[in-house]
């Protein structure tokens, strides 16, 4: 969640020309949709907001003071951060310049919006020296699992095997729009995911990095399904600590330990050296 204080960058509703991914660079990104836009089918009218729908932005609404031990990250952790349209045009000379190794870019939302600051976000990260991704924030609400992901696949969210992408990341948190959970039960939402990660597994080769907080996954899963073994995790969890982890993962390869700081956007450690990093780039 950003301070109330910061000023939201206004979303361009211009569409813009379609692109492609080339040699790990997108070059041009298409807005689908307006901050009012409420995805065909839907049984009531929502008026949506996505551009503030970034990776945290209702964890700190959910847990405002998060207290507790939990696992000790490695000894050398590799700053990183997450940005979305919220941040615009991002200075990454200057995040580089402040340590900054990784980022993840949000590309879409649900099947209706795609971040108009993409192409700026993601080939800028690159552009510097980052290994960078691409996330997703889901709307398990909306379509299936494997329609988002092949949604995000085709609009930034692939991955390609050139030691600079990270795969793909799906953000699962708190409901922006309603209920909590989506109105799913515990059993829909892991089958929800689990359509989504194999259905970004078949058309990339990898197993989608899945960012949450565990009390979200323990109130929506019901701890039940197991990713551990396949999707690394990224953890949410504003304090010294990355706190408990969710249902069998041991572990944390990604720490998101704050809403702001030194770097635009949401303050991230990796959970090891600029090796690892490149490790799970390259799969």
């Amino acid at each position: 969640m950003k301070s109330a204080g910061r000023v939201i960058h206004k979303v361009a509703i211009a569409a813009l020309a379609a692109g492609t991914i080339a040699g790990g660079l997108v070059f041009t990104m298409s807005t689908q949709a307006t901050a009012s836009t409420t995805p065909s089918g839907a049984a009531t009218q929502v008026v949506r907001h996505p551009e503030l729908d970034w990776a945290g932005s209702q964890v700190a609404k959910h847990e405002p003071h998060p207290t507790g031990s939990g696992v000790v990250p490695l000894a050398t952790q590799t700053p990183g951060l997450d940005v979305s349209s919220f941040q615009g045009n991002v200075n990454w000379s200057a995040a580089w310049a402040n340590g900054a190794r990784f980022a993840y870019t949000k590309a879409t939302e649900g099947t209706y919006y795609t971040n108009p600051s993409f192409a700026q976000q993601y080939n800028g990260s690159f552009n510097v020296g980052m290994i960078r991704g691409a996330y997703h924030f889901a709307t398990p609400d909306t379509t299936s699992g494997a329609t988002q992901a092949d949604f995000f696949v085709a609009h930034g969210g692939g991955w390609s095997k050139d030691g600079k992408t990270l795969p793909g990341l799906l953000d699962m948190e708190w409901d922006p729009y309603g209920a909590a959970c989506y109105g799913l039960s515990t059993t829909s939402m892991v089958n929800w995911i689990l359509s989504f990660s194999n259905e970004y597994h078949a058309r990339t080769t990898r197993w989608p990095v899945i960012y949450t907080a565990t009390s979200w996954w323990s109130q929506c899963t019901g701890n039940r399904g197991d990713f551990s073994s396949t999707n690394p995790l990224m953890i949410a969890f504003y304090s010294s600590t990355p706190g408990p982890m969710p249902f069998n993962w041991g572990l944390q390869t990604i720490w998101q330990f704050a809403d702001h700081g030194v770097f635009p956007g949401d303050q991230d450690r990796f959970n090891g050296d600029i090796t690892r990093v490149q490790a799970l780039a390259n799969g």
